[in-house]
């Protein structure tokens, strides 16, 4: 009998296994805050389980939606088999998912002290994924740069091999590892502390529309990619909600 040949480790697998770890990061620091402030409410599970479905859903689907006409965009389950992914997309579903299962629940508390350092942590892991699989940025001298060393990587990334490129993902893991700890200085020290979700996607928001100038994606309209188009709607309302957050907290309270 001949030897069940061994599947072959692809980039794909080494992604998802990233984000595997990132997502376990997540419960595991949602599990260590969840237990720290005394919550004994269950029902955030049921949250968790809504945000890890949807949030794969929206990941999957974020990108589909690329042309005005809808026949030019792939079939929907080719893209969701062989399509780029969407960390945007979600982050946007999941939030929703989160909130319609506290209306469905009838949960009356805020459940953002939680999620916030959970999502932070998680995202820094599973960013490690895109780091190790995907076209690093845009081409750098700096000295830090990643170098499409190999014809096989510069072939996946469509860059000339030798090229040096921005780690835009390394830079993103950085600014997740900086929130994470900031998260956890602040954790008690807002009035509300619910509020360091929103001070947390307001800052990532920010970060992320600045670093797609060095990321490498497709720009599609006034020399903007689809992700910075899409943060150019939702960011003027974080921004406005963070500060509104920043100026109620009592004197003192914060210090």
């Amino acid at each position: 009998m001949a030897p069940t040949p061994v599947p072959e480790w692809t980039p794909g697998m080494t992604h998802d296994l990233w984000v595997g770890l990132g997502v376990l990061t997540a419960g595991v620091l949602l599990t260590l805050e969840k237990r720290r402030r005394g919550i004994h409410d269950d029902r955030v599970w049921v949250l968790v389980a809504l945000a890890i479905s949807f949030g794969a859903v929206g990941a999957r689907l974020g990108t589909w939606l690329q042309h005005v006409h809808l026949d030019a965009n792939d079939p929907v389950l080719v893209h969701w088999a062989y399509g780029n992914r969407s960390i945007l997309g979600g982050l946007a579903l999941a939030y929703g998912a989160v909130l319609l299962g506290k209306r469905l629940l009838r949960m009356r508390w805020r459940t953002g002290a939680l999620f916030a350092p959970a999502v932070a942590g998680g995202m820094a892991v599973g960013r490690v994924g895109c780091l190790l699989t995907e076209l690093p940025g845009t081409p750098t001298d700096l000295p830090w740069a990643v170098t499409a060393a190999s014809a096989g990587d510069a072939a996946a990334w469509g860059v000339p091999q030798g090229a040096r490129l921005h780690p835009s993902f390394g830079y993103e893991i950085a600014f997740h590892l900086l929130a994470l700890a900031a998260l956890w200085y602040w954790r008690d020290r807002l009035e509300d502390p619910a509020d360091l979700f929103t001070l947390y996607i307001a800052g990532y928001a920010l970060f992320r529309i600045l670093v797609e100038f060095v990321r490498g994606n497709e720009v599609v309209w006034f020399d903007l990619t689809r992700p910075q188009l899409f943060l150019a709607v939702t960011l003027p309302l974080l921004i406005w909600r963070s500060v509104h957050i920043v100026r109620s907290q009592p004197s003192g309270r914060a210090g």
